[in-house]
């Protein structure tokens, strides 16, 4: 079975109630994966339902996107990484306008755990959170089972 992204934004209402979910914002609130254009970079995505928020990390910052896509895959789990390593079948969630594949990953961070994009040539996650682009070079990744 294909994984699938399904086109979303919030005037649509009703969110999918299969969408992945990725974990919890420091106030609690469940947070899902998602991806968004930026430019011509198709990137992960943080999507945050009761904000009503789509953020994806890009340029040093934390990026509000309006007009996304949802994962609603099918088996998965999350498989522990570091330094840019990807397991096999990892969920590729998006690319670089150069064409690097970039993967669905999730960091901890002040107590939240956050959805990210995992650059293998950089050697690290980099995740959307608090108005800025942070990076871990410890993280885990997103896996069809």
């Amino acid at each position: 079975m294909a994984d699938r992204w399904i086109p979303y934004t919030f005037a649509d209402g009703f969110f999918p109630p299969n969408a992945q979910h990725a974990g919890f914002d420091v106030d609690g609130d469940s947070i899902f994966v998602g991806r968004a254009y930026h430019g011509n970079d198709l990137l992960p995505a943080k999507v945050i339902p009761n904000k009503q928020a789509c953020y994806v990390a890009y340029g040093g910052e934390e990026i509000f996107k309006d007009s996304f896509e949802v994962f609603v895959p099918p088996m998965v789990y999350w498989e522990p990484a570091s330094n840019g390593e990807v397991p096999p079948f990892a969920v590729i969630a998006g690319s670089t306008e150069h064409g690097e594949v970039l993967y669905c990953g999730r960091v901890s961070h002040d107590g939240a755990m956050t959805p990210g994009k995992v650059q293998q040539s950089h050697g690290t996650c980099y995740y959307p959170f608090g108005g800025q682009e942070r990076n871990s070079p410890i993280y885990e990744v997103l896996v069809l089972k």
